[in-house]
């Protein structure tokens, strides 16, 4: 059949193809596709924010054309744009948008930073520490009452620890919290009481009761949108092009719609809706409905508004994560009850009728679910949902996700429910929690070998929440970080390793922030590899990931970051 013949098969033939040619060919590299051979090529060729083919030289350079611009790696590793399945980037942009923060290592560290404070601040006004996690201090306990009440004697003081908080005797005096007070809004909370019943100033899933009046000034719009980019290119500075929004509310969702709009956002955005779960039914529904009817809910490869996040349980650095056994006894948690399980915030029949309207929806439901029994509850639910319709399409989700069990992970497999975890916690926090809870219970935590080998499909986050800056965050957003974690599962400040065997592969590491990632927000078949068709997000390396010596996988830098087949980020 000739060209001349029929239009509609025009790109079958030589001379169609030479009229649109590559715009840009990448070559004589090791460029790693994660498809499902996990082949390795040598060349890619791209034209405009698709990936026209990858193969060898000699295949690609067919598709190069006079205007063809054709870069030389010199050998160097190419790996699909970097994904991280849970950040809070919006609310990460403006954590220093008053003052810088300093890091922080020891509760002395905290005091003095609050006496800083206090010496700028006017009496009375409050002085307000957040997401400074007690268990990556070295003392690993909160600040008292009475140290809080010394470093800033005329300022009530709130220090915030994830969802649990250690304040000042003036803060829980402006908040009325004295020995008569009781919770009384049905929503969860714990006041934790010395021997005579009074306050010692540790609230868990308390900060509602806390009447914080913070001094610090406000962004404007403008604001938020420059922090937001200056967010996003630091993102691309260690290969990130896209992220999981969990948690945004609306304020975020416009500020990232407008730098959409006007065509600066350098990381494609999955975003999943803040929903509280302490409302009442109805108007969990109500903002459920608002989401689906979002013109955002349409599909946009930069801004989709897709899912619903909500709280199932408390923190695991905080002490209020929901777990099948007891916690015990802990002064680094400040847990005298031997019976305390933690903190559940979701009783099962509202759990069911919100994952239910949010599936029926076209809303991938997810909940932050830290404890063994919140990953159970979050099982039970969809199961129950599941006898009603398959939920397996609608690849329900848990957060977090740290404690669990062989079976767990098998029904997590049959119902096709997806996970969302973060590395940097093993790491960081694997220590404390092996010291309090024993190696034997720590044998499922973030298992990620037996989720690898049951078919489970998880993905790696970071759950970044302040600062810019991927290794000075307090939770750090460097995937190679995450990765390294993964291939060693090696907490800090010990020499042994946190149960070995549940290390994975190179090659697992990688599908871990790429394929498996895009698999998670339903953009498998556009992103997350480098296959023909799919969009041209890729990054160069400075050594090879596969080959390198495995301490060195930490330290790997990104000299490229291509978003669409444009350079968003050149190392200098």
């Amino acid at each position: 059949m000739s060209c001349r013949v029929l239009s509609l098969v025009l790109w079958f033939c030589p001379v169609a193809a030479l009229a649109q040619p590559a715009d840009l060919v990448l070559h004589h590299g090791k460029i790693v596709t994660v498809d499902p051979q996990f082949h390795i090529v040598d060349s890619i060729a791209i034209r405009g924010d698709r990936i026209l083919a990858t193969g060898s030289r000699e295949e690609v350079a067919r598709l190069a054309g006079p205007n063809t611009r054709q870069l030389d790696l010199h050998g160097r590793a190419v790996l699909p744009g970097l994904i991280d399945s849970h950040s809070h980037a919006f609310a990460a942009s403006l954590y220093e948008f008053d003052h810088p923060v300093p890091e922080m290592e020891t509760v002395a560290d905290v005091l003095h930073y609050i006496q800083a404070r206090a010496a700028v601040a006017k009496p009375g006004d409050w002085i307000v520490l957040t997401q400074v996690f007690i268990t990556r201090l070295r003392d690993q306990r909160f600040p008292t009452r009475a140290e809080l009440d010394d470093a800033a004697p005329a300022n009530p003081v709130y220090f915030g620890t994830g969802p649990d908080a250690s304040v000042n005797s003036l803060a829980l005096k402006q908040s009325g919290i004295d020995k008569n007070f009781r919770i009384t809004d049905g929503k969860p909370g714990r006041i934790e009481r010395d021997a005579n019943g009074e306050p010692t100033g540790i609230l868990r899933s308390g900060s509602r009761l806390v009447n914080i009046q913070s001094g610090e000034k406000n962004p404007t719009d403008e604001d938020r949108r420059q922090r937001l980019k200056l967010m996003m290119a630091d993102y691309n500075s260690v290969g990130i092009t896209s992220l999981s929004e969990r948690d945004l509310g609306d304020d975020g969702l416009e500020t990232y719609r407008q730098v959409r709009d006007a065509g600066e956002l350098s990381c494609r955005i999955y975003v999943t809706y803040s929903v509280d779960a302490q409302m009442p039914l109805d108007q969990i529904q109500a903002r459920m409905l608002k989401a689906a009817g979002s013109p955002l809910h349409r599909y946009n490869n930069m801004l989709w508004l897709r899912g619903t996040k909500s709280y199932m349980d408390g923190g695991m650095l905080t002490g209020s994560a929901y777990m099948l056994q007891p916690w015990g006894i802990s002064k680094v948690y400040s847990i005298d009850d031997p019976n305390y399980r933690g903190m559940r915030y979701i009783e099962a029949g509202k759990l069911y009728q919100m994952q239910r309207f949010a599936l029926e929806h076209d809303l991938q439901f997810t909940a932050h679910s830290v404890g063994d029994a919140a990953v159970q509850a979050m099982i039970d639910g969809y199961s129950e949902v599941n006898n009603e319709f398959s939920v397996r399409p609608a690849r329900p989700s848990i957060t977090h996700a740290n404690f669990m069990s062989a079976a767990m992970i098998a029904k997590i497999k049959d119902l096709g429910i997806v996970l969302d975890l973060q590395p940097d916690w093993l790491w960081l926090d694997g220590a404390t929690l092996r010291k309090q809870f024993g190696d034997a219970r720590m044998a499922w935590f973030q298992p990620y070998k037996s989720l690898f080998d049951a078919g489970v499909v998880v993905g790696g986050g970071s759950d970044h929440m302040q600062k810019i800056g991927s290794l000075r965050s307090i939770n750090p957003y460097n995937p190679f970080l995450g990765m390294w974690i993964t291939l060693t599962r090696q907490p800090r400040w010990t020499d042994q390793p946190l149960h070995p065997e549940q290390r994975i592969t190179r090659e697992q590491a990688i599908r871990l922030y790429t394929i498996n990632n895009a698999y998670l927000t339903f953009e498998e078949k556009e992103k997350g590899s480098l296959e023909k068709g799919k969009l041209a997000d890729l990054i160069v390396l400075d050594r090879d990931i596969l080959t390198c010596p495995l301490e060195e996988v930490r330290n790997i830098q990104v000299n490229e970051t291509y978003l669409g087949g444009k350079l968003v980020y050149e190392r200098r």
